[in-house]
């Protein structure tokens, strides 16, 4: 009994106990409910989530700059309407009031846009396609196609037509009011183009050869609008 107690074996049980209480304030202990190391992780990647949702003490780049986007788009709206105005002054000074009226507006994408609009108005009104022409078109001139479409249908007449390219376009005039955007586009476009009657016989136009078409469309929209799309709201065919 004397040698169990004796004075060394009680300092290594006093030293073993002062180490396992270290290690348990440090490391803690274990009841069954810890969160395994995947999901501390997860839990991380939410806090990082919650921090982008909260104001940050020092700001991002854009936020340290509010005025760097407007600056830049004033920037490309300049440089894009001096290429697309081709030196002219009333364009130029339609397209800088449409721009400074609509922020999401620039003259390159609208042109971009306007080419995509030309192709697929031409190719429905070819093949008939209320429904497109319908979604693209302002009502009258949607009224004007419709008619020269039932007229083609009660004539039993058909069109084979293939868009081939656009060679030409430029902005030929631009304007804002205090509501409405109007933007004319002037057209030179490539197409092959055959009405045919009911038994097959060419009426108009030749299947076989590409021929240039011109015309000069007007597109408008509001800019009050939340809805981005132009619509067609004028026509003319150019000799």
């Amino acid at each position: 009994m004397n040698d169990f107690l004796d004075i060394p074996t009680l300092i290594a049980i006093g030293v073993a106990i002062v180490v396992l209480l270290r290690l348990r304030s440090v490391l803690g202990t274990r009841t069954g409910n810890e969160r395994s190391p995947l999901e501390r992780m997860r839990d991380s990647v939410k806090g990082r989530e919650a921090d982008d949702n909260v104001v940050q003490m020092q700001p991002r780049p854009a936020d340290a700059h509010p005025d760097f986007d407007a600056e830049r788009r004033q920037r490309k709206l300049e440089a894009e309407v001096e290429l697309l105005s081709h030196g002219d002054a009333g364009v130029a000074a339609g397209l800088t009031a449409i721009g400074q009226s609509d922020p999401g507006f620039l003259p390159k994408p609208f042109l971009e846009g306007a080419k995509s609009a030309y192709e697929m108005i031409v190719t429905a009104f070819a093949a008939g396609d209320r429904k497109t022409l319908k979604a693209l078109l302002e009502k009258d001139v949607y009224d004007g196609f419709e008619q020269a479409i039932a007229e083609r249908e009660q004539a039993g007449q058909t069109v084979d037509f293939t868009f081939v390219g656009l060679p030409g376009i430029e902005i030929a005039d631009a304007s804002v009011d205090k509501r409405t955007a109007q933007i004319t586009i002037r057209f030179r476009a490539e197409v092959v183009s055959a009405t045919r009657a009911a038994d097959g016989t060419l009426v108009e136009g030749n299947g076989d050869q590409v021929v240039t078409i011109a015309d000069e469309w007007t597109f408008a929209r509001s800019v009050k609008s939340r809805d981005p799309n132009w619509k067609l709201v004028a026509t003319n065919q150019i000799d």
